[in-house]
C-alpha cells in the first residue's frame, strides 16, 4: 500500500468513526484544540497526523488508538485477526497507563508485551 493510500485510509477512517458517532469537525476541534481546516485536510488525505495527533482524535472520538489499525496492512503482516473488545479495552487502558512512564519503563512495557504476544496462542 503506497504512502498516498495509507493517508486516504487513514483520513477516510477518521471521517467514517466521526459521522459514526455523529459528531461535526467543529465537534473534534473543541475537544482535541485541534482545527477545522487541520481536520479537514486530514479527512481529506491531504495531511498526515503524527501518532501523537492521531491519539487526540482517537480520544476525542472515544476510540482506542488501535481502532486506526485493526485492519491496516501492519496487522495483516503481524498476522493478527480484528481484535476483540477486551483486547481493544486492554490496549487503551495500556495507552492510558504508558503516557505516564518514563522511557525505560516504557521500553520495559514493551518488551513485556511483544514476549506475550509472542507466546500467546489464538
Amino acid at each position: 500500500m503506497g504512502l498516498a493510500t495509507t493517508n486516504m485510509k487513514i483520513g477516510t477512517t477518521i471521517k467514517g468513526f466521526r459521522l459514526q458517532k455523529g459528531l461535526s469537525q467543529g465537534d473534534i476541534e473543541k475537544r482535541t484544540g485541534l482545527l477545522r481546516c487541520y481536520l479537514s485536510r486530514v479527512e481529506n488525505g491531504h495531511t498526515v497526523p503524527s501518532l501523537d495527533t492521531l491519539s487526540k482524535i482517537a480520544g476525542a472520538l472515544d476510540l482506542p488508538l488501535a481502532q486506526f489499525f485493526a485492519e491496516d496492512s501492519l496487522s495483516r503482516e503481524l498476522n493478527t485477526h480484528s481484535l476483540t473488545d477486551d483486547e481493544l479495552r486492554f490496549l487503551t487502558q495500556i495507552r492510558r497507563y504508558s503516557t505516564n512512564l518514563n522511557d525505560s519503563d516504557r521500553k520495559l512495557l514493551l518488551a513485556m508485551v511483544k514476549k506475550f504476544a509472542a507466546t500467546a496462542v489464538r
